[in-house]
């Protein structure tokens, strides 16, 4: 159960036969959903496999193993969806689990340390790093330019950041606090 990553979570129940629609958390929904491909449902440790699978506005509308009816569907509502890391395909080049991001030290080419990865939001192509600082949280958008040094293994993010994004980051704090 250690190496299962979150891949979705089920919306809601589809049609009278027990298909759910799913919710994508990957940005590689089409490889990720499968028919055959193995997912654990919330914190059960018993793999279902996916029957079949269509996709319907961008969302997989997922048939599971053992999911045949309305009632049973729709008890799944809100569950997460979750797939070994051992049988996902590699990523491309520079791109990166959100996983492997998270508590990733993060500096400046300078060494100064900025902060520690909190979580990563967005979709691949507008990925943005949410750093814990230490006057806050600070968004740092996740491109080359930036990001320059990105080391998983060392849990290390190396970055060279534009001037005045750190003072943009303190400022929209102190408006939202002051909302």
């Amino acid at each position: 159960m250690d190496d299962l990553l979150l891949v979705g979570r089920i919306a809601r129940r589809h049609g009278n036969r027990g298909q759910v629609i799913v919710n994508p958390e990957t940005d590689f929904a089409e490889e990720r959903f499968t028919a055959g491909s193995r997912v654990f449902l919330g914190t059960d440790d018993r793999p279902r496999r996916i029957v079949s699978v269509r996709f319907h506005q961008g969302r997989p509308v997922v048939e599971l193993e053992g999911v045949d009816s309305m009632t049973a569907a729709e008890s799944l509502a809100d569950v997460e969806l979750r797939m070994p890391a051992s049988e996902m395909a590699p990523l491309p080049p520079a791109t990166f689990y959100h996983h492997d991001l998270v508590d990733c030290e993060v500096r400046s080419r300078d060494g100064a340390n900025i902060g520690r990865v909190a979580r990563v939001d967005g979709p691949m192509e507008r990925s943005c790093l949410v750093v814990n600082g230490e006057s806050g949280e600070i968004l740092i958008p996740m491109v080359a330019d930036i990001c320059v040094n990105v080391d998983p293994a060392a849990h290390l993010i190396e970055v060279d950041l534009p001037e005045g994004l750190l003072e943009l980051n303190e400022r929209s704090r102190r408006t939202i606090d002051s909302e």
